[in-house]
């Protein structure tokens, strides 16, 4: 049976679309799927990612030292109220998961994981924190809700109030403000400006319609997938897997390479790739056709396959197909994407497409 999230008895009752996602009863829309989009990237819209995992370590020594080795990132980087995204390597390389680490100070540290991904993380986790003595309680007593928008804060004055709103408006992406009663962190996976605000999962319905009633409209995971491809942001099994690297997955930024006596799990394994050149590069596509583009379609340079999309949608604020593709690197700009038979034209540019409501390709 599907697990539902505390807003499960919501959802249904405003009508979303609910579907299998990951092994939770999930919205995909509440009607039109483009209309959420717009609101999103025009003003505000709010999302129930309570299915993600979310694992506390309370003892910040212990856990510091295991998430250095765990973690392709550094948090050694980090201090009290801020956050770093990374990735979960395995020994050769090959990405896990990709997820967001906090530092809470002498409250320790938070991860928040994929929902699709759970048991393998935490089976992964579970051995490496017992070995260095580092215990983890996972948050099942927490939900999580995503408001974002270019009039996300603005609206989110009335119901979390002007002190605490002036405060979050002073905090810069990928930190994090905690209140008595919630957990507010400037991140999100939208391309837009917001929040990601994790209160105790018995408060998250009130919540849930207190933004609702200052007029921010509920969305589902279809136009949080059409976002986060216009925002270029990677879907964990679409655009990674643990047969890719982040060196081929456009996340190389990710990985911390100094300190350099730092080792961590998978390190010799990208020190080797980056040494031999990375065979593909993660790009952006653009179809210059009538078509749409999706994940597994072949790219081809003239009469050469060169690579394939990872995923791919028609985008609503640029009116035309999209996709992330991993291909042959030095491979040029232009090319070919198959779809169902035809070859049709597309230009490789990097991501992301689009940016705070601003497009950024040609």
């Amino acid at each position: 049976m599907a697990k539902r999230t505390p807003l499960y008895a919501r959802h249904a009752a405003q009508g979303a679309k609910l579907v299998d996602f990951g092994g939770w009863e999930m919205p995909l829309h509440y009607g039109s799927q483009l209309d959420e989009h717009h609101q999103v990237r025009r003003a505000a819209g709010i999302f129930d990612v309570s299915h993600m995992t979310v694992v506390d370590f309370p003892d910040p020594v212990s856990t510091r030292a295991l998430l250095r080795y765990l973690l392709a990132n550094d948090v050694a980087r980090l201090y009290p109220g801020k956050a770093l995204y990374t990735c979960l390597l395995n020994e050769a390389g090959g990405i896990i998961d990709d997820l967001i680490a906090y530092d809470r100070g002498a409250a320790g540290y938070r991860l928040v994981l994929n929902a699709a991904t759970r048991e393998k993380d935490l089976a992964w986790i579970a051995p490496l924190a017992e070995r260095f003595g580092a215990v983890w309680r996972e948050r099942d007593d927490l939900a999580m809700l995503a408001v974002q928008g270019p009039e996300a804060l603005a609206k989110l004055d009335a119901v979390l109030g002007a002190e605490v709103m002036t405060a979050v408006r002073a905090l810069k992406p990928f930190y994090v403000l905690e209140t008595d009663d919630l957990f507010i962190a400037r991140t999100g996976y939208t391309g837009e400006d917001g929040v990601e605000i994790l209160p105790l999962a018995t408060e998250a319905p009130a919540l849930w319609e207190r933004i609702l009633a200052a007029d921010v409209a509920p969305c589902g995971l279809g136009a949080r997938d059409t976002l986060r491809l216009e925002a270029g942001m990677n879907l964990y099994g679409s655009d990674m897997d643990e047969t890719t690297t982040p060196l081929v997955s456009g996340l190389g930024w990710t990985v911390a390479w100094e300190p350099a006596e730092r080792d961590f799990i998978g390190r010799a394994a990208l020190e080797r790739q980056r040494a031999a050149g990375a065979p593909q590069t993660f790009v952006g596509l653009v179809l210059e056709a009538r078509g749409v583009l999706r994940g597994h379609q072949t790219v081809y340079a003239d009469d050469r396959a060169i690579g394939h999309t990872t995923s791919g949608t028609f985008s609503p604020t640029l009116n035309r197909a999209i996709a992330l593709a991993r291909i042959a690197t030095g491979a040029g700009e232009r090319c070919q994407v198959d779809i169902r038979g035809k070859r049709l034209p597309a230009r490789a540019v990097k991501p992301p497409f689009v940016r705070r409501g601003r497009t950024l390709i040609a």
